[in-house]
């Protein structure tokens, strides 16, 4: 094998590629990228049993061919090269990389040992903006669990596609995030749960700017996400998700319209003296057409005052910061509707009209200030 191409755009390639080479299983195999050379096109595929990430680049190719390189050192050796174009070349599992005056010889494996990619045949497949997409997952993936989560199947994205209309819904035990958009599909009703690092690698890949949809096919077992010039095939997660809907509370007895950043920036205001989100919850008071926000500590004590148009019952709650200001910060309207049942039940934060999102944040239980 022996090809030549464009230093950056290899080394770019590479370090989206790593993303899903295995970094806990020591497989020399997986711990590789397979490169692989056809007529005039450079296949780099990176795979660890979960997840993978494949991407195709235009080279010119001298001799076909395919080795595993280390992708640690592979992108290390990329990174440090100077030149505008990169050589490798492979005679059995030897490898020479040359750029510029530099040439490096290293090792590779055989790429007869990676293992076979998953393929999705005979499922759903589905087509969607790329911006539409990429902010219907920020304003949801914040609210799906770690990987430390007691139930495993929180720690995806769902997604439900049914009557032209998609819904995304992440869950951590904590909050509640739900975005919901209507969208061309004629398919049959489909519901599918894809690991928080797939959606991340995936976010991460979008183009907002770009004009080309994303693709999606949904087997049994696994998703493609087509982005771009790069595959995503993963895993889906199995299990008992949270019925959502009946999660959320139907009874409130307070709304309140507010200014976003104007609520965002009043909270802000209390990290200087929070020593812990969990031992020293804000303290939010809606009443009089204001929201006063407050917090105690042994680094001090905060007040601070925003407008809010309320409407119906005087509540006192309170939140984990870090929960509620993440809620606040994924609303993409000037301003939102939070609705209160009292200062135990969660809160619902949506846009001032309509329901394309809604996230749910459950409250701290407050000690007397004193």
């Amino acid at each position: 094998m022996k090809f030549t191409c464009n230093t950056k755009e290899l080394n770019v390639a590479c370090n989206n590629v790593i993303k899903a080479v295995s970094s806990k299983v020591t497989i020399p195999t997986i711990e590789g990228i397979l490169i692989e050379c056809g007529s005039d096109t450079l296949s780099l595929t990176g795979y660890d049993f979960e997840f993978g990430i494949n991407t195709i680049l235009s080279v010119d190719v001298i001799e076909a061919g395919a080795i595993i390189i280390n992708a640690k050192i592979l992108c290390d050796i990329l990174r440090k090269l100077n030149d505008e174009y990169v050589t490798i070349e492979t005679k059995a599992t030897a490898v020479s990389i040359i750029s510029g005056a530099v040439q490096y010889n290293i090792t590779g494996i055989d790429a007869d040992d990676y293992p076979e990619l998953p393929s999705v045949n005979g499922g759903q497949n589905l087509e969607l903006n790329q911006k539409l997409l990429h902010s219907m997952i920020v304003q949801t993936v914040f609210a799906v669990a770690d990987t430390e989560s007691s139930k495993p199947v929180y720690t995806g994205l769902k997604f439900d596609i049914n009557n032209d209309e998609i819904t995304l819904v992440g869950v951590d035990g904590y909050r509640l995030a739900i975005r919901k958009e209507k969208v061309s599909y004629s398919g049959e009703s489909i519901t599918f749960i894809v690991p928080k690092k797939t959606i991340r690698e995936v976010l991460k890949l979008m183009n907002t700017e770009s004009e080309e949809n994303i693709k999606i096919s949904i087997g049994r077992r696994h998703i493609i996400f087509e982005v771009e010039n790069y595959s995503i095939i993963s895993r889906l997660l199995d299990g008992e998700f949270l019925d959502y809907r009946t999660a959320v509370p139907k009874t409130i007895s307070t709304t309140v319209l507010i200014n976003t950043n104007d609520a965002i920036t009043c909270i802000d205001r209390t990290l200087p003296v929070i020593e812990n989100n969990q031992k020293n919850p804000i303290r939010c008071l809606f009443d009089n057409d204001q929201l006063r926000v407050s917090t105690v500590s042994s680094l001090g004590r905060v007040i601070d005052y925003t407008h809010a148009n309320t409407q119906g019952d005087r509540v006192e709650i309170g939140f984990n910061t870090k929960f509620i200001m993440e809620a606040l910060n994924a609303a993409d309207t000037d301003e939102v509707r939070i609705e209160l049942a009292g200062p135990v039940s969660p809160v619902k934060i949506m846009p001032i009209e309509g329901e394309s999102f809604l996230f749910l944040v459950l409250p701290v239980r407050l000690k007397n200030e004193n």
